[in-house]
């Protein structure tokens, strides 16, 4: 059997690499399906019988240099911790100027990353694109501000950075009032949304944050939040591709997967998604 990275490729090599994988089976603040601390392995395990060929590429994707780290171990002592432990990950892989791509676990990752690339990039020109059923605009939820129905809340009021959410179908009456009050985020609902209109509303530089459960659930059934209707598989990458070509994207997290046992399709579509989005940022 293949090596158990990334595409399941026989060689990798951290220095050659364009595109870095960080697996972070973080599972702290789920409150309904659990299960996403197993997503990254999920992926990785699908990814291992994956076609690397990219047709639409028309070549190898994997020839630019994927390398996947070991799992970052999350904190046991507060989700804080754990995303301070991802800013430093993430920035020594910011410094070795490579691309860097994390699985979760759950949506709360992302403010690890966004805060070290924050760092790298000037606000005025660095924004954050989230694909998500959800807004995750809550202050506070079940007693921590690190919750993943809160990440964008920090992103957005903490770190003081603009985002564009796409895909939005659910929030709570206290996340339309921050919506109103803030001023400054663009949100485009479901499928109301053109892809010219979000790639107008992005910086120069892009993290984007691609929860699966911005896709419809009845293809992509293995996420804690499950919400009707949602984007579909072509939806998502022509967006993508759009945002690629007129924005550089300069990180990327796929999060959120809960994989149902003896049920693969849905493991196989993050996979794939993970590395489409490698072939439109990397390799354009």
């Amino acid at each position: 059997m293949e090596p158990y990275n990334f595409g399941g490729l026989e060689k990798q090599n951290y220095r050659s690499s364009k595109v870095v994988i960080i697996p972070v089976p973080y599972e702290s603040t789920t409150y309904y399906i659990s299960g996403t601390k197993d997503g990254p392995w999920a992926i990785i395990n699908a990814s291992r019988h994956m076609e690397l060929y990219d047709i639409e590429k028309k070549k190898d994707i994997s020839k630019i240099g994927i390398f996947t780290l070991e799992a970052l171990e999350p904190s046991k002592n507060s989700p804080k911790e754990t995303t301070l432990r991802i800013e430093n990950v993430i920035a020594r892989i910011l410094s070795d100027e490579k691309f860097p791509l994390m699985l979760g676990g759950e949506h709360s990752i992302t403010l690890g990353a966004v805060s070290a690339l924050k760092k790298k990039y000037s606000a005025y020109n660095f924004s954050v694109l989230q694909l998500d059923a959800h807004a995750d605009l809550r202050n506070e939820f079940e007693g921590t501000k690190y919750h993943h129905g809160c990440v964008m809340r920090r992103i957005s009021q903490d770190l003081k950075l603009p985002i564009t959410q796409v895909g939005i179908r659910s929030m709570s009456e206290e996340e339309t009032k921050y919506i109103k009050e803030a001023k400054k985020n663009n949100i485009f609902y479901d499928k109301k949304f053109s892809n010219e209109e979000v790639v107008s509303t992005l910086k120069e530089n892009v993290y984007l944050t691609l929860d699966l459960d911005v896709f419809d659930p009845s293809f992509m059934p293995s996420v804690g939040t499950p919400e009707p209707s949602g984007l579909g598989w072509n939806e998502v990458l022509d967006l993508i591709r759009e945002v690629a070509k007129n924005r550089k994207i300069v990180g990327a997290d796929v999060v959120e997967l809960s994989p149902i046992p003896s049920f693969i399709a849905p493991d196989f579509l993050a996979a794939k998604l993970v590395y489409k989005i490698i072939s439109y940022v990397v390799n354009k």
